[in-house]
């Protein structure tokens, strides 16, 4: 495939690179996203700013996260951008959130288009700062969104809905053509809007014991829970949950695996 040329810049295969030129898309994202003065604004992946712009049209300033060293080039040296964004050249997956957030006095307001080969991972780590964020705009694989949203019972239903919705809730917002972008991606995209819960539905002791119950579930799906998780419950045990062992991993809820995942944190530690 040939490097597609944008606006003078080669967008990079390696860093995922798709950039917004749909007007109409990027009023309506904005519109979504609703920034508003004072507030801790963080754009993930600023790219040529096609967001950025519209953003700083409503706000004083803001914090950019690009990785491109040519793109952050671009960035410092527009005029309208001088003096008004605080541009982290790092990549995201790097960034202390926590450390933003105590910097502003205020939980984060982050968005961006993210590159497809990191969007999973990258929401995954911002889990980590869930305490520190007021809520989240993301372009995202539409694909991604449906996972995101799914319930219990759907093929799109996998490790990535129950981390995201024991966190968060979920709203898709907007699809989006991929002739929106430039080079055109292969897939259809979406923004989506999570908003971190302010008291947990069901809260879960340890979540390190939910993030490893899960990938062994889901990493089996095609088994009954009685194989893929008998080496940490017994069926008497899932049935004590009102758990049906012969279920597979698609088809507990939320709120299962969460009771699992408690069950799981009580057991003592062992000491060999």
């Amino acid at each position: 495939m040939n490097n597609c040329i944008y606006k003078g810049h080669v967008a990079r295969k390696r860093f995922g690179q798709h950039f917004l030129h749909e007007s109409t898309i990027i009023d309506a994202i904005v519109r979504a996203i609703h920034p508003e003065q004072g507030q801790a604004i963080v754009e993930i992946g600023a790219g040529m700013g096609v967001l950025t712009e519209p953003v700083l049209k409503r706000i004083d300033s803001m914090t950019v996260i690009e990785l491109d060293r040519d793109l952050v080039t671009r960035l410092s040296s527009h005029p309208f951008f001088k003096s008004r964004l605080n541009i982290i050249q790092q990549n995201a997956m790097m960034v202390n959130f926590a450390a933003l957030s105590a910097a502003r006095g205020q939980p984060l307001r982050i968005f961006g288009n993210l590159p497809y080969n990191i969007s999973t991972p990258l929401m995954f780590n911002l889990f980590r700062y869930i305490h520190v964020i007021h809520d989240m705009h993301f372009m995202l694989q539409k694909e991604v969104v449906n996972r995101l949203v799914s319930g219990p019972n759907s093929k799109n239903y996998g490790r990535l809905s129950v981390m995201t919705q024991y966190y968060c809730h979920i709203i898709p917002v907007l699809e989006v053509p991929r002739t929106a972008f430039r080079p055109v991606p292969k897939v259809e995209s979406a923004l989506v809007r999570l908003v971190p819960y302010s008291k947990l539905p069901f809260p879960v002791n340890d979540f390190s014991k939910l993030a490893a119950l899960t990938r062994l579930a889901f990493n089996q799906r095609r088994k009954t829970l009685r194989n893929s998780l008998s080496n940490l419950f017994s069926a008497q045990q899932m049935a004590e949950q009102n758990i049906d062992a012969t279920l597979r991993a698609e088809n507990l809820s939320v709120e299962h695996y969460c009771r699992l995942a408690n069950l799981l944190a009580e057991r003592p530690v062992s000491q060999d």
